[in-house]
């Protein structure tokens, strides 16, 4: 089996995105924060997604974090990067507090085409609700799955809890919450 050619569909800030074969290749390419994501990756992340959805030669889409990062470590994604969350939310270059993640989320449940994520390290907060809204999640030996939002007053702002109790049962979801 020969290695994929992967192409660049379009360069963006905050993620990858690469076709090739029939397969999209979604990526978080800010490895230096965990593949934390902020306003800007999730407006990224939705427009790759619509793209990858609506394109008749795609298959399937792959969903991943680039890394390592620095200290050598692997991070699928820790979720919505605290460093720009304030009172009001997290709080995008133009100024406004938000953090769109329930459109992104949505569209992933409802495309037309399965999405694998393809989990290596952390998946971490809204990291893990991203894997768990997937079709499908291969984990690495070294991913680490987990919650952080009773920890840090954060809330599901979309599918998370609510569709991870409906895959594992409410009690076992609670247990991961």
């Amino acid at each position: 089996m020969r290695e994929p050619d992967w192409k660049q569909v379009r360069e963006y800030g905050d993620i990858t995105y690469h076709k090739s074969g029939g397969v999209a290749r979604i990526a978080f390419n800010r490895p230096e924060v965990r593949n934390a994501f902020r306003p800007e990756t999730l407006f990224e992340l939705q427009e790759a997604f619509r793209d990858a959805g609506e394109d008749m030669g795609i298959g399937v889409v792959l969903f991943t974090g680039n890394g390592p990062a620095k200290d050598g470590k692997y991070a699928f994604s820790s979720g919505g990067d605290q460093r720009v969350r304030g009172d009001a939310g997290y709080v995008g270059g133009d100024g406004v507090p938000r953090l769109n993640v329930l459109e992104l989320q949505r569209y992933m449940r409802t495309m037309p085409k399965p999405v694998i994520a393809l989990v290596a390290g952390y998946a971490i907060g809204g990291g893990h609700v991203l894997h768990v809204v997937s079709d499908l999640t291969i984990a690495a030996d070294n991913a680490v799955f987990g919650q952080t939002g009773p920890i840090v007053g954060s809330f599901d702002g979309g599918y998370g809890s609510s569709y991870l109790a409906r895959i594992v049962g409410q009690k076992k979801a609670r247990e991961i919450w």
